[in-house]
């Protein structure tokens, strides 16, 4: 009984560890008809890249990756007319190695990788930093920034593939 009891301890305590520490966030998943308000993709064709805004009104909005979003958080007016920044519940990328939804805020993103995502060069999320260092170095990115680093600059280079 104690042997089982322990047994469960472990892999428990080896879940949170893998998960990089980071709760998994709890958002609704896109639907078959929902758009990215940002580059009009279907976007339940990339659950590996999705990231989503969340509403505290329920309302969500949803994106083919997180260049998208970030364009969208930096552009606010242009891409979410009638709603408001402040009242942002959540927001939620793909880790990239466990397809689990995690905080976006609290998220590492990778540029300049060589793994491309839906819409060309993209930042890759990942929940640690630890993970988004090994990811940079096994796929040739250029740097690692946190969620408050991801400018509109930053977006626009990678449209353009620069990586600086």
């Amino acid at each position: 009984m104690m042997r089982k009891q322990l047994g469960a301890m472990f892999v428990g305590i080896a879940l949170a560890f893998s998960a990089g520490a980071q709760k998994v966030v709890d958002v609704p998943k896109p639907g078959t008809k929902d758009l990215c308000p940002v580059c009009g993709m279907l976007v339940s064709k990339y659950p590996n890249w999705t990231a989503t805004v969340l509403y505290k009104d329920g309302h969500t909005h949803h994106f083919d990756g997180a260049k998208d979003l970030f364009k969208y958080l930096h552009e606010f007016p242009k891409y979410a007319p009638g709603h408001r920044a402040e009242d942002i519940s959540q927001i939620a990328v793909t880790d990239f190695y466990n397809l689990q939804r995690i905080d976006a805020r609290k998220a590492w993103y990778v540029l300049g990788s060589d793994v491309l995502g839906p819409m060309g060069h993209e930042l890759v999320p990942l929940a640690t930093e630890a993970d988004a260092a090994d990811f940079m170095k096994d796929h040739k990115g250029t740097r690692v920034l946190g969620f408050g680093q991801v400018t509109k600059e930053v977006s626009e280079k990678l449209d353009r593939g620069k990586f600086d």
